[in-house]
Order: C-alpha cells, then sequence, then structure tokens
C-alpha cells in the first residue's frame, strides 16, 4: 500500500510532509534543518556535531532541566542527530500530548539558548567520544581510508571532529553555525503518526508560520558555482585515486584488525544510483549475504564480520567493504577481496545473484516502513533528494528493471581493485607484508 503522504511549503518556506498511520496511538516527528558537518569551518571539525549536542540543552525561555521533565512526565523522547549535510531533531510521544510536543521541539529549533556551561560540558562529551573512537580499530580504519581517498576534498574530514578541532570550538562559532543553517527555507518538518493530516498542517504552520524566512541563505548560495542539487549545496566533485594505496594505523595493543577497503562512489542523483545499489546488495550490502559474506565469512571463515556500503549523498560518497579479522588474516582477507571484485569485474554476477538482490530489496520495503519513525526517516530523504512523495510506489518498478548486464557494468565502473584504497587498523604493521597484490 503507498504512503501517500501530504506535502505542502508554508509561505515562509519551510517545507512540511504528513503520513497518517493509525495502528498505534503514538506519533514520531522529524524537523531537519540542511546543514551538517560539511559547513563545518576548516579548522573547526566538529561544530555540527557539538551544535548537535547543545541545541536541545536549553531555550530562552526553557532550562535543560525543564525540557528534560516536560518530556519525561508524557513518556516522550527527543534527540538531535547531525550528518554530513542534515541535522534532525526527533520525538516520539503519544497523539494526545502531540500538540506540546511539537511546541517544545519547535521552540528548541527556533530559539536554543546554547548556554556557555552547556557548551563547555557538551565539548568535553564529544572529545570523550573522540577518544574513544581513536581507540577502537573499526573508527579508525573508517577515518583512516576517508583521508586516503578523499585527500582535499571535504569528505576527508570527520564528522565528530577531532580533538584539537573540537578544543577550538567556541560558543560564537555554535551560533553562527545554527544561524547559518536553521532558517525555514531550509527546513523540513516530517509527522507521521495517529493524526489527522490537515488539523496536523495547521498545528505546525503555527508552530512555525511566524518564523521569518532569512535572506542568508540566498547570501551563502551566491557566487559562480550554482546550488547543485535539491538541498542548495554545491558539493565539488572527487578526483578518485588511480593507483592501488594502503594505508596502515598500528593499535599493537588491539585483539583485532579492522579493514575499511573503497571506492570514491557516486552522488545520490546519480541516474545509475539504483542500479549501484542493486550492485551493492549483490555484491554483500549485508554480512551473511552476498559475494563477500559467503566467500570470506562463510565458506573461509576467516572473518568476525564483512559488508559492502554505499554512501551516495549530494556528493560521491564511499563505496567501502569492511571486515573485522584477526591480525594473522590481514593480508588473507584483502586478498580474497581482491579476488571476489576482479571475478565480478571480469566475468561479471550471475542472473540469480541479481534476481534475488531485487527480490530481497524490494520485499524488504514493507518491513523497513513498519514504524513511524522508520516512515518519517524515509519521507525525509525523499524530499532531502528531491525524489518526489510517491517514490515508494516508483521505488519497486525502478529496481525490478535493473538488468544483470546493468549490474555488472556498474561493478566495471567503480570497482577496480588496482586503484583501491584500503585501511587496515588493529595489531597489523604494513611494513611487514604486501597488500595481496604484491605492493607494500
Amino acid at each position: 500500500m503507498a504512503l501517500a503522504p501530504t506535502g505542502t511549503v508554508l509561505a515562509n518556506g519551510l517545507t512540511v510532509i504528513v503520513k497518517p498511520n493509525h495502528t498505534t496511538p503514538a506519533v514520531s516527528l522529524l524537523i531537519a534543518a540542511r546543514i551538517g558537518a560539511y559547513a563545518d569551518p576548516a579548522d573547526r571539525e566538529g561544530t555540527a556535531a557539538l551544535c548537535a549536542r547543545v541545541l536541545d540543552r536549553g531555550t530562552v525561555t526553557r532550562s535543560a532541566a525543564v525540557i528534560a521533565d516536560d518530556l519525561d512526565g508524557r513518556g516522550a523522547s527527543l534527540s538531535v542527530v547531525t550528518g554530513r549535510h542534515q541535522t534532525a531533531i526527533s520525538a516520539t510521544c503519544l497523539a494526545g500530548d502531540f500538540a506540546a510536543v511539537l511546541g517544545l521541539a519547535a521552540d528548541i529549533a527556533r530559539h536554543p539558548a546554547f548556554p556557555d556551561a552547556e557548551v563547555a560540558t557538551r565539548r568535553a562529551d564529544l572529545i570523550s567520544s573522540i577518544r574513544q573512537d581513536d581507540d577502537n580499530p573499526a573508527p579508525m580504519a573508517v577515518d583512516a581510508l576517508a583521508r586516503a581517498l578523499y585527500g582535499v576534498h571535504p569528505y576527508a574530514r570527520k564528522i565528530r571532529g577531532t580533538v584539537p578541532s573540537v578544543e577550538r570550538i567556541r560558543r560564537q562559532d555554535v551560533v553562527r553555525f545554527y544561524q547559518k543553517g536553521f532558517q525555514p527555507q531550509a527546513t523540513t518538518v516530517v509527522v507521521v503518526g495517529d493524526l489527522d493530516p490537515d488539523a496536523t498542517i495547521a498545528s505546525v504552520a503555527t508552530a512555525f508560520g511566524d518564523w521569518p524566512a532569512s535572506a542568508r541563505a540566498s547570501e551563502d548560495q551566491s557566487g559562480s558555482a550554482p546550488p547543485a542539487g535539491p538541498a542548495g549545496v554545491a558539493v565539488p566533485d572527487a578526483i578518485a585515486p588511480h593507483e592501488r594505496r594502503l594505508v596502515a594505523v598500528p593499535m599493537m595493543n588491539k585483539a583485532q584488525a579492522d579493514i575499511a577497503y573503497g571506492f570514491v562512489g557516486i552522488r545520490r542523483s546519480d541516474p545509475d544510483y539504483t542500479t549501484v545499489s542493486v550492485m551493492n546488495n549483490a555484491l554483500g550490502q549485508y554480512a551473511i549475504g552476498g559475494r563477500l559474506g559467503d566467500s570470506i565469512r562463510e565458506r573461509q571463515g576467516m572473518a568476525y564480520y564483512v559488508f559492502s556500503g554505499l554512501d551516495a549523498t549530494l556528493g560521491p560518497g564511499p563505496l567501502t567493504i569492511r571486515a573485522g579479522v584477526s591480525a594473522g588474516n590481514v593480508e588473507r582477507a584483502i586478498a580474497s577481496i581482491d579476488e571476489e571484485l576482479t571475478a565480478v569485474v571480469t566475468s561479471g554476477f550471475t542472473e540469480q545473484e541479481i534476481d534475488e538482490s531485487k527480490s530481497y530489496l524490494i520485499g524488504s520495503m514493507p518491513r523497513q516502513l513498519e514504524t513511524n519513525a522508520a516512515i518519517a526517516s524515509f519521507l525525509l530523504t525523499t524530499d532531502f533528494f528531491g525524489l518526489g512523495l510517491d517514490y515508494d510506489v516508483r521505488l519497486p518498478g525502478l529496481i525490478q528493471s535493473v538488468t544483470r548486464d546493468a549490474a555488472v557494468d556498474a561493478a566495471r565502473r567503480l570497482l577496480d581493485p588496482a586503484r583501491a584504497t584500503i585501511a587496515v587498523a588493529g595489531p597489523w604493521n604494513a611494513d611487514r607484508a604486501d597488500d595481496g597484490q604484491g605492493h607494500r
């Protein structure tokens, strides 16, 4: 059954999307601004992450304690998350509390106070989280891959920032970041749950309709390069490496080595996105499926986990293969990944592999849209990338139309082991072995 949400744009430019779902007396709310870590100042990586941590810690009229007590008293939850290009306030509550929670969330979105004490506390928390990641081979491998793969491109930067960069962030940096991105014309409100669409749109209009549109967005977008994509952000192309690269992050006190093996991928707007998605699924989108899982984890038994992931966004995000192995299996695992990719680009996938991937992707859609929160996230994505509110109806046909030949062409376009960038973090040193293709 089609989602068939209702969408409208208020006079100030704010987008509202509402989907009734009467299966439970609950509501999920998303308030998303089209700004994230991509907009961090170059010497203050982590500004978006810090802003997200402080945003709900007090408004002009409500303290953090008042906000927490209000939510607790209603059995509601609220959090703020940020990514590369978006920052979102997420809330869940009972349908009877929606008006009150909407008012609270709107106050947080529109009138954050960013108290000095909260900025200092949350900065310390963020630094602690970064230090925890710096002691974990998995995120260290991913970060090392991004730096080696993207070089000077903004996608090489860490969303959370580094300890030195976060230490440089001051309250005024957070305020400037907020003012740049939190404007009605750059904000989408998605509401899913046990509600009436017209009444909900009216409630959102009451909460946000007097939020004045800012000229800052058009000022920020002026210049020689036109904005790229519906989010109005011009992300430059990334220069894909022309040779194989191997970097190591020795962490000799760890029990496991993590491998991040990747390529510069595609933009979400690429016309071949659906084809690449099917190809990625056949390759190994899930840990126990696809070529990689069957070979490296199931048949050879050398990996704790292995999967592939496609991060197509406003810019060309990475297509990454991840694996966790013992130190003694690093070289074998890399060589096995090389072998599987070489087989794909030379012999291709079988018709059965592509048919099964298409069937899985189509069949999993209802399961992935079972909750209010999942539906809200899906609708926010369709709005952010300008896919249309009927995308859920069109998507199965788009997937079904992918042919084996098209999937093989996509693999040959993106998966060249001779140009792979590989990062290994853990109790392993690249100086003691080659990378499986004779490179050291």
